[in-house]
């Protein structure tokens, strides 16, 4: 007893300071990335507020004067020509940014104005683009300077890139939940980055507070009827999630093909996005209707009612594919919903399923088809619309992620385990 009274004695204080030396570790760990969190969520909150509500007041201005249309082609001249001065390459992405986070390359800081300005100046004349896969860039960009200029290692500076790919998406979109998860999940399929799960939560919600507070409010919807789960209901769900699958991988083909044959028909980028701009007055005019322009976010709310003919989501398909193939900016998220929600209503109308139950299932679905995330695709669902549509949003999304195999929006994104067996297969999406 009295050996081990003393063995106690000994040890008790030798392992108290191992406790107070791990806690005070940990501790100051938290509040170093705490710290970060704060200075990159508020200056993407700032950054993000501002570019979106210029994205909308360009959108508005369009929307009054429709003759802008016609300066399409120019707007295109001047983004390529910045682009080409300033990078001596007009090809800058997404990829540029999953490529920081996978291999250390470096996103110049160069790289925000001219996302900036070019999304902008696509939504002024029409370009038929998102805004979120912008905010992505911007994010990144702005978020590897931010850790340069905290003096981190390459291992923290991608976690502060992820921190400013999850703030401005968080504030342009207004879904914190979605926005921390997204960036954590889109870089490997098959595993998460948690070691930034703090750091991306927090900027997140800050981004989100500030966007908030200067007026900018996320999209939100109303499931109208959402009937009870039966087998029936939900045999049509998986359907209509397979069929989403389908066209998921229809939209990331036309995608990377048309690009494809635009850099191969037209080397010359001047020329190439003139033509894409003069193709996309000609099928505007054709049409003669301007729902595909822009995100189109008014077609989303028209899909939710059931209001949209049945080739709105092959449209805006090959509207998307013109834009960004000829070298106009923004982003492709907003596109990929309409086309999911548009398509949704179509096979909900078929099935027999409520218009808005059927495009909100459509936007999640085709959202996770292209982009290969599950788990960030079921969170912008319940944001955007409620947890009453859960079930139906999880059967549908989780079909989708299955069958649309190893496509995805993103060249640089890297499939590290299989979509059907626990296999590691660490393999690039297909294009």
């Amino acid at each position: 007893m009295k050996l081990w009274k003393e063995k106690l004695a000994k040890e008790l204080p030798e392992a108290s300071a191992w406790v107070q030396h791990t806690i005070g570790n940990r501790l100051l760990l938290l509040a170093r990335w705490l710290l970060f969190s704060v200075i990159t969520g508020g200056c993407l909150g700032l950054t993000g507020t501002f570019f979106g509500k210029s994205v909308a007041y360009v959108t508005e201005l369009r929307t009054s004067h429709p003759w802008l249309l016609f300066g399409l082609p120019f707007g295109g001249l001047l983004i390529v020509w910045m682009y080409h001065w300033e990078t001596k390459q007009e090809r800058s992405s997404t990829n540029r940014v999953l490529d920081a986070i996978h291999a250390e390359k470096e996103i110049p800081i160069k790289t925000a104005p001219l996302i900036f300005v070019s999304t902008v100046l696509t939504h002024l004349f029409g370009g038929s683009a998102g805004r979120e896969g912008a905010a992505l860039q911007l994010g990144g960009s702005i978020g590897n300077f931010l850790g340069k200029c905290f003096r981190i290692d390459e291992n923290d500076k991608r976690v502060v890139i992820m921190c400013g790919m999850s703030a401005a998406f968080s504030a342009l979109f207004g879904t914190p939940m979605a926005a921390a998860v997204f960036s954590m999940e889109v870089v490997s399929v098959g595993i998460m980055h948690y070691a930034a799960l703090v750091p991306c939560v927090v900027s997140s919600y800050i981004a989100s507070a500030i966007a908030k507070s200067f007026g900018m409010e996320g999209e939100h919807f109303v499931i109208g009827q959402i009937p009870e789960l039966t087998l029936l209901n939900g045999g049509k769900i998986l359907l209509l999630g397979f069929l989403c699958a389908a066209v998921s991988i229809l939209f990331c083909v036309v995608l990377h093909k048309t690009e494809h044959i635009f850099h191969e028909k037209l080397r010359n980028p001047f020329l190439r996005t003139f033509a894409a701009g003069c193709l996309i007055i000609l099928l505007t005019l054709g049409l003669r209707t301007t729902d595909y322009l822009g995100s189109g976010m008014h077609i989303i709310e028209a899909a939710m009612e059931g209001n949209v003919i049945w080739a709105a989501f092959l449209l805006k398909i090959i509207f998307t594919a013109l834009t960004l193939a000829g070298g106009f900016k923004g982003g492709e998220i907003v596109p990929t919903f309409f086309v999911g929600a548009t398509f949704g209503c179509l096979v909900g109308k078929l099935l027999g399923i409520s218009p808005s139950l059927a495009a909100a299932c459509g936007m999640t679905s085709v959202f996770c088809g292209v982009t290969n995330s599950p788990i960030s695709s079921l969170l912008i669902g319940l944001e955007m619309f409620g947890f009453e549509g859960a079930p139906y949003l999880f059967l549908s999304l989780a079909v989708s992620y299955m069958q649309s195999g190893y496509y995805g929006l993103y060249h640089s994104q890297r499939i590290v385990y299989s979509k059907v067996k626990t296999e590691f297969i660490n393999q690039n999406t297909k294009e």
